[in-house]
């Protein structure tokens, strides 16, 4: 029996500009790969119960394998109501709670981790030999970068630190990281003398800044200092160009997981 095509569902609410690219980015992945993309687009003022209930049609679409709710909702809207909506089978995101909530447990494994901590890990595991025993500083605790990549690497017996707006002498705790991982969203934050000699540098920064040289008047940053880093580093990732495109890597392969499940 043939795989049907598989199918990716985005759903965009609002305008914010950022958004509006990485969805872009994700339709052309489904473009390059084969997976037919259907793009759902509302204003932000949608209601509750009618994003509920769009999703809730998503999901009863067999041609669609997987459902993307493009993050962060504006104000107004639960987050976790909505992602809840989304059946688990067709989760590949990775943010259902229940597919968290097994992450975060030994001996549990989630039906799809989330997109951007996979890739991170995929990234670590080409280039290092082992995690295990590494010690690990996340710079940032969100739900979409922060907590599930420090539950992946625990996976991996790593030693876990994660770090956020309350911690106190940070460029200490950096530098003594075999691998730093920055998901802040602060300009070049993280300096050169924040970093262990020798360490991997994972940015996973995506931050606007003001450059009258180019045509859109703005150049994208990381949260780390990159030349600086360069510097002290042994391999650090860019921005753009780093984590990005292994953050849609490993959509699409969930979303082809997705669809052969579908057709067992």
């Amino acid at each position: 029996m043939n795989l049907p095509v598989p199918g990716l569902a985005t759903v965009l609410v609002g305008e914010d500009p950022a958004s509006q690219s990485y969805v872009r980015a994700k339709h052309r992945a489904c473009d390059e790969t084969g997976i037919k993309s259907y793009a759902i687009n509302y204003s932000e003022d949608i209601s509750q119960k009618k994003l509920e209930g769009a999703i809730s049609d998503l999901a009863h679409e067999p041609e669609i394998h997987g459902i993307l709710v493009q993050l962060p909702l504006p104000k107004g809207l639960d987050e976790e109501r909505i992602l809840n909506t989304i059946p688990l089978e067709k989760d590949v995101d990775g943010f259902h709670p229940i597919n968290i909530g097994r992450l975060a447990q030994k001996g549990r494994q989630p039906l799809f981790t989330p997109c951007t901590p996979s890739g991170i890990i995929y990234l670590l595991k080409k280039y290092t030999n082992t995690l295990e025993g590494k010690r690990a500083v996340i710079l940032g605790r969100s739900n979409i970068v922060g907590m599930p990549v420090s539950l992946l690497l625990l996976r991996e017996n790593a030693t876990i630190t994660i770090c956020h707006s309350r911690t106190k002498d940070l460029p200490l705790i950096t530098k003594e990281a075999d691998i730093l991982i920055a998901a802040i969203g602060r300009p070049k934050m993280v300096k050169g003398s924040w970093i262990k000699p020798g360490a991997v540098v994972i940015d996973v920064g995506v931050n606007r800044v003001e450059d009258s040289s180019k045509k859109s008047g703005y150049r994208l940053v990381g949260d780390v200092d990159f030349e600086e880093a360069l510097e002290v580093a042994s391999a650090i990732t860019p921005v753009p160009g780093g984590v990005g495109p292994l953050t849609i890597a490993m959509l699409m392969k969930n979303t082809l997981i997705a669809a052969e499940r579908a057709d067992k």
